[in-house]
């Protein structure tokens, strides 16, 4: 089973940047999504992104957010501006069709 391993997170401001990666094992899932689980919610899934580029962005994070992918390095990017407190939490990466493993995330905190 592929497993990924992220990466980037940190403590930023208000308004701040991050660039987050996702490292697969072997090779990327045909839909790759980006999950957050903030503090005392259920992880969902903010942006995914299929082999042929077409993206999705949940409503929260729709125009600040910008999910890539680099098949031949396997790996899954999350750019993420104009940070705001509420896109603390643990982002994960993932199959979007297989759920069942997940690695152990990469904390992001937004905080003044």
């Amino acid at each position: 089973q592929v497993q990924f391993a992220e990466s980037g997170g940190g403590e930023v401001q208000p308004g701040g940047s991050l660039r987050l990666s996702c490292v697969a094992s072997g090779s990327l899932a045909y839909s790759m999504g980006w999950y957050l689980q903030s503090p005392g919610n259920q992880r969902r899934i903010i942006a995914r992104i299929r082999d042929s580029g077409t993206t999705y962005y949940a409503d929260s994070v729709k125009g600040r957010f910008t999910i890539s992918r680099d098949n031949a390095k396997k790996t899954v990017y999350l750019q993420m501006d104009s940070l705001k407190p509420e896109d603390t939490g643990v982002y994960y990466c993932n199959n979007v069709y297989d759920t069942s493993s997940w690695g152990q995330g990469t904390q992001v905190t937004v905080s003044s």
